[in-house]
């Protein structure tokens, strides 16, 4: 019973950073190896997805409901995030990803860097394209990104974020409510794989979802309350323990 109401209490919190931001895994993912040490890690990360893809669903319906998102070009970009999920699912299977998890805090410092550099990115939304133009730019993210979370997965949802703002225009709040459509997509491709596999404790899973929505609740009525500017500190505050998360694990562990 312990055990469960520490992963419920670590899913809530998840719930919590992942609507604002993204970034939950870095909370539920480590309370989870740390509970349950002796179990399959597939088993783990399917159990993490199976509660996960809840509160980031639950997010995407609040922000919708408050935040005006361009669907036309979020639609076909939740596909192809989708199907590029399932092709990174593909090749881990027949790549080491070693030299990425190496490469990754390098590529997380030089997007804090930059953010931190440009200090007024992120606060006004003016998007860079329309129609046809932003459908193709936002499909190719969640191409590369939706690849990168099947392949590997820390920092998808920062990744999201920081594309949607640099390359379409969006503030940090509408690239954060965009993300959280395509990390949905992402997470259901994942998710769907690990359970044909067998590895979902659907038990632990259950009890995660129920305090990841409530998590999601909380963060998302905070980010449309507090604005772009809040989404932006979390972002950095996130993407600054994700370096500090995968340098230690790629370089130090």
């Amino acid at each position: 019973m312990l055990d469960l109401l520490t992963v419920a209490l670590a899913s809530l919190l998840a719930g919590f950073v992942d609507a604002v931001v993204g970034g939950g895994g870095l909370v539920l993912v480590p309370a989870l190896f740390s509970v349950y040490p002796s179990a399959a890690p597939a088993t783990l990360f399917g159990t993490n997805k199976g509660g996960a893809i809840w509160g980031t669903a639950w997010a995407t319906v609040q922000y919708a409901r408050r935040v005006v998102l361009p669907w036309g070009a979020l639609a076909p970009a939740a596909v192809a995030a989708l199907l590029g999920s399932f092709a990174g699912a593909w090749t881990v299977t027949l790549i080491d990803p070693t030299g990425l998890r190496r490469a990754l805090p390098l590529i997380l410092l030089a997007v804090l860097l930059y953010t931190l550099a440009k200090k007024d990115m992120g606060r006004q939304h003016a998007p860079r394209f329309s129609g046809r133009r932003e459908a193709l730019v936002a499909s190719a993210i969640g191409l590369l990104i939706g690849f990168y979370d099947g392949f590997f997965g820390p920092g998808t949802g920062s990744f999201f974020v920081f594309l949607f703002v640099r390359l379409l225009g969006f503030d940090f709040l509408h690239a954060s409510a965009s993300a959280k459509l395509l990390n949905t997509a992402t997470n259901a491709a994942a998710l769907t794989l690990f359970a044909l596999k067998g590895h979902v404790w659907w038990q632990v899973a259950a009890v995660m979802a129920v305090t990841n929505v409530a998590g999601s609740l909380i963060g998302t009525r905070m980010a449309l309350a507090r604005g772009a500017g809040f989404v932006r500190g979390m972002f950095v505050l996130v993407v600054s323990a994700l370096i500090l998360k995968t340098g230690w694990d790629a370089f130090l562990r």
